[in-house]
């Protein structure tokens, strides 16, 4: 399947928003070296990435910076702050999806601190209505962890939805619940948007069934077309599609 990871993610074409925890921004990065050209931006803060594009453009006009590059992958920023960059506000992502509607713009939409699941805050996911496609993402191997802050960004959300307790140990089915929730893994999923969730850290034979098992819990209770289940890492990062 090498290759197809940007097809199989719909982020080969219009806006593609990456969102949830453990490899969000490999994820990112990935899929902008995978196409021809991309757009790697945020409409949230992100850390220095200039290592993993052609160039990084730190501009409030993002459209003209496009218009006049032949460096791809592209970085559009508006503005750094320390050791990260600043994101776009939704609405200039929405106008240089307009601008530019024949470059894959790829954009991280929200903050997870490194950990390997999330659910999101209340002032988050930041996802412009121009989105085409939105990437939940969880890594499989919290399955088994505690439901803590060592492990999980805003675990009082996934308390919230789950119903479980902290510290009591995550299961398949507590992910697959979350990734699916109107409020955790599809919140803020624009109209006409489709939701491709992302089963990363798929390392081996064991983690794959547990992989699957979370995606068709994911499938039981979303509106999505399918699960992709990955190891981002490698080569041939896709490691089995669910649908």
């Amino acid at each position: 399947m090498t290759g197809q990871l940007a097809s199989l993610l719909g982020a080969d074409r219009g806006v593609t928003c990456m969102v949830g925890a453990g490899g969000k921004k490999t994820l990112l990065y990935r899929l902008a070296n995978e196409l021809s050209c991309a757009v790697v931006t945020a409409t949230v803060r992100i850390p220095i990435f200039d290592s993993h594009v052609d160039d990084v453009v730190v501009t409030p006009h993002p459209d003209d910076a496009i218009r006049s590059t032949e460096s791809w992958p592209l970085g559009l920023v508006p503005e750094r702050e320390d050791n990260r960059y600043l994101g776009y506000d939704p609405e200039t992502i929405d106008r240089l999806a307009s601008a530019d509607p024949d470059t894959p713009i790829l954009v991280k939409a929200d903050g997870a601190r490194n950990r390997l699941f999330k659910s999101p805050g209340a002032d988050e996911p930041i996802i412009p209505e121009s989105a085409t496609t939105v990437l939940p993402i969880a890594s499989v191997h919290v399955v088994g962890k505690p439901l803590d802050e060592e492990t999980v960004h805003r675990p009082e959300r996934v308390v919230e939805i789950t119903g479980r307790h902290r510290g009591e140990v995550l299961t398949t089915d507590d992910i697959a619940s979350v990734l699916a929730h109107p409020e955790g893994g599809l919140k803020a999923i624009p109209p006409g948007a489709t939701a491709i969730p992302v089963l990363n850290m798929v390392d081996d034979a064991e983690l794959a069934s547990i992989a699957r098992e979370i995606a068709v819990g994911i499938l039981d209770r979303g509106d999505v077309p399918r699960v992709v289940l990955t190891k981002l890492i490698i080569d041939d990062p896709v490691v089995d599609v669910i649908e």
